[in-house]
């Protein structure tokens, strides 16, 4: 039986989904999120990739406690420096190291022989070793790489001082017999290997991430990369629900233990979600709206005469509420903020709770019933909510077969309300030209996303929105049961992010070429 060391990169692979940008604020609080759900590993970021980056590292190096930190950083002296001030803070620092491993790569993107790679790394990984005893060193590429010239570059690094070896398959290539194959080769031909963790890092491009990781935990792996929700370059990383819940469901069959609280699984997941604007699928394993409904009528008489009959786990073991919660309209404040402490919001302020309690009273009044999903997206877009420089006062819109669609907008400001009318492609596009309008501010619209909370003809629609303005990026979310309400509180929340700084230059620098 081993441990398996969950490392998770979320804020550094997982920034680097197409779209999303994460400032530092939002990188300390999924941080915080990560220490509650249990990982042993947090990839904080590139500190030598921008100035936000190295200090989104250095805040959660210096707030986040009782787990190792790390940076990343190319094999070169200044990326390695850079990582060492920046996790300074931190009472367990990492610094991971990576090149490259196959003829693909040292030929078009290192323009590299193998010996001066493997002498560059050496090097490398001996001065990571004047800031830190706990280093990571990996090659992209390995699944397309020759496996002799791996045997000897992870062997020099590991004499090099190198802690853990990471065996990427960067652009989801292997298959996973061939990656377990390729982790038990490495362990039978490096020397040194059996004095240094094995980490495995997969990405999906092929949809096997999590079936390659698991391969490598069976080929002797003790670390597991991976992402919440599987977000990542292109198609994304390794799922820690998806990898985290088949070792726990699974345990007859693995052996081997972790240190997740799976009970705070959901909520990580939905925070994530939330703060990157990247809706989780319905469908999507664990953690999706579907993973725990049951529609078929033959599933639902198994269900309900015994559970275990179509659910290999339970909703609560993951943080999810399996049940409707009865909460309505003549429910009280003191009942109200008892269901929000029993879905783990018992930290937020009384004047949030009171601005809730505000928007559940409102929601009873448009929907029949009020589920504890209704409240907990109510909560998560409560807890992230900016000072509103523009409020959002009324829309109003007229569409149909042959007629144009026209929205009328009120925004509330500091200095008045102020109302404007448009025509659009639709009501959304009106409302939106409308509040441009009265905003002055250009904005383009870089993705649009809509789904249902819950369901029925009165669930809410949650909108999550994409912006650019003058070299800035911002997410908005906007929550109704009009989803033309709802899209137009997107975009009044991306105006305020941007009023407000809570955005990222476009042109910031990103990480090129990672594991």
């Amino acid at each position: 039986m081993s441990h398996i060391r969950i490392f998770d990169t979320t804020l550094r692979d997982g920034e680097q989904t197409p779209g999303v940008a994460l400032n530092t604020e939002a990188k300390v609080a999924i941080a915080k999120q990560l220490a509650r759900l249990g990982v042993d590993i947090i990839e904080a970021g590139f500190p030598i990739a921008s100035t936000g980056d190295y200090e989104a590292v250095r805040r959660i190096a210096t707030e986040v406690q009782g787990l190792v930190i790390c940076g990343l950083a190319r094999t070169a002296k200044p990326d390695i420096e850079r990582a060492a001030q920046a996790l300074e803070p931190a009472a367990r620092r990492r610094i991971h190291i990576f090149t490259s491993g196959s003829k693909i790569h040292l030929e078009h993107m290192l323009r590299k022989t193998e010996e001066e790679v493997i002498a560059t790394s050496v090097e490398c990984v001996r001065l990571a070793g004047e800031f830190t005893d706990d280093i990571e060193f990996s090659a992209q590429d390995c699944t397309r790489s020759d496996p002799e010239f791996l045997y000897r570059l992870y062997g020099a690094a590991i004499e090099a001082g190198a802690t853990t070896i990471n065996i990427p398959d960067t652009v989801g290539y292997g298959m996973p017999e061939e990656y377990a194959a390729l982790i038990r080769e490495i362990r039978r031909n490096t020397q040194g290997v059996d004095h240094v963790a094995i980490s495995t890092h997969c990405h999906d491009d092929l949809g096997l991430a999590v079936a390659n990781s698991l391969a490598a935990v069976a080929a002797g792996a003790t670390q597991v990369e991976c992402t919440i929700n599987g977000i990542g370059e292109r198609a994304g990383n390794t799922s820690l629900e998806e990898v985290v819940m088949a070792l726990d469901t699974r345990r007859d069959h693995w052996g081997h233990t972790h240190g997740i609280d799976t009970r705070e699984i959901y909520r990580t997941s939905r925070m994530v979600s939330m703060y990157t604007g990247t809706m989780v699928p319905p469908n999507k394993a664990v953690v999706g709206d579907n993973a725990f409904a049951h529609e078929s009528g033959i599933h639902q008489d198994g269900v309900i005469k015994a559970i275990e009959t179509y659910e290999i786990m339970s909703a609560e073991m993951v943080g999810r509420d399996a049940g409707v919660l009865v909460m309505g309209k003549h429910s009280g404040r003191r009942a109200f903020r008892r269901t929000l402490e029993e879905l783990g919001y018992s930290e937020l302020e009384d004047d949030k709770v009171n601005a809730l309690f505000r928007q559940f009273k409102n929601l009873c009044d448009r929907k029949q019933s009020v589920t504890t999903e209704d409240i907990r997206v109510l909560a998560e877009a409560e807890a992230t909510r900016v000072p509103e420089t523009y409020r959002l006062d009324a829309v109003q819109f007229q569409s149909g077969t042959r007629l144009t669609p026209v929205a009328t907008v009120r925004l509330a400001t500091d200095t008045g309300i102020y109302e404007e009318a448009a025509t659009g492609d639709g009501p959304v596009d009106a409302a939106y030209r409308a509040i441009e309008r009265i905003a002055q501010v250009p904005l383009r619209l870089e993705s649009y996303e809509i789904r249902s909370v819950g369901s029925g003809k009165d669930a809410l629609g949650e909108v999550s929105i994409r912006v650019t303005s003058d070299g800035q990026t911002a997410h908005g979310r906007g929550l109704s049961t009009d989803v033309v309400e709802a899209s137009a509180q997107a975009y009044v929340d991306a105006l305020n992010r941007l009023a407000v700084g809570v955005s990222r230059p476009t042109g910031e620098s990103r990480a090129i070429g990672t594991p």
